[in-house]
């Protein structure tokens, strides 16, 4: 137990790391648009690439005090945001080596990258601490809550639960609604229902927490599989809403046969009989 929070606590940290480093990416990409928008008026995107700024950089040669000032920090701006993409890739590449690892197939859900895959992971922990996915859909703050009035029936996003895990599950919905999925289909569906954006997002969210549930279920009764095949107990009793998983080996073992008891009558009936032949 003791090696698995290990395990977990450093996976945490590793978490928090990698978004810092894209927090700071995101600050200096912020003062680099500024500095090229000063030098080069109108052709410096807000989200401009590193190549894309090099070009520009290389394009530009002020020749005043101030511009050259400006120039020669952007040129810094830009290094700084070169060795943020490298700390960045290589911290991805091993947060999806250490989630793959874990036996964690949550990659394979659309939108779940290994910066997604590897928060869920550290905060979710066991999951066989969700009696259901109604209860897990609570600590993700997915489950809606009741706004209704009047005739209408209606239902908002809650603001409980852990809103790291929340705003993790945010990042996927949106990621499927841009991409083509059965997620935008999903939010497609409910917006020609008649619900409103946030309305249908919510709608998505909960389905997404439902389905990292499954997900998060299928590994674990997977990493209690032993040697044989044999799957515990630990999984099945947790996962309420999800049909059982039945094994033999769930099945307790015969003991040894018991004989069947000759009826009473038909024994004394028989002591009889032998009475009777020996005084004959």
């Amino acid at each position: 137990m003791l090696q698995v929070d290990g395990e977990l606590e450093a996976l945490r940290m590793l978490t928090d790391r990698r978004e810092a480093l894209s927090r700071r990416r995101v600050q200096t990409v912020n003062r680099l648009h500024a500095l090229l928008a000063e030098l080069l008026p109108g052709q410096a995107k807000k989200d401009i690439t590193p190549l894309q700024a090099k070009a520009l950089l290389a394009s530009v040669r002020p020749r005043d005090v101030a511009g050259k000032t400006r120039r020669r920090i952007a040129a810094e701006e830009l290094a700084e945001l070169v060795a943020l993409d490298a700390k960045i890739k290589k911290s991805s590449a091993e947060l999806k080596a250490i989630v793959l690892a874990r036996g964690s197939r949550l990659m394979e859900l659309r939108g779940v990258g290994p910066v997604v895959a590897a928060r869920t992971l550290a905060d979710v922990g066991d999951i066989a601490r969700f009696a259901d996915r109604n209860r897990f859909a609570s600590w993700t703050g997915t489950a809606p809550l009741d706004a209704s009035s009047g005739e209408q029936n209606r239902h908002r996003l809650s603001r409980a639960g852990n809103r790291r895990m929340n705003h993790v599950i945010h990042i996927v919905a949106i990621s499927q609604i841009r991409l083509d999925t059965d997620g935008r289909a999903y939010y497609r569906r409910k917006r020609a229902e008649g619900k409103k954006p946030l309305e249908a997002l919510r709608c998505l969210k909960r389905r997404i927490s439902d389905a990292i549930y499954r997900q998060l279920v299928t590994d674990a009764r997977a990493g209690e599989t032993g040697p044989g095949g044999h799957c515990g107990a630990t999984q099945e009793s947790s996962a309420v809403d999800l049909p059982p998983h039945i094994d033999t080996s769930d099945e307790p073992l015969p003991g040894p046969a018991k004989p069947s008891p000759r009826p009473a009558s038909t024994t004394r009936k028989t002591d009889r009989q032998r009475n009777l032949e020996a005084t004959a």
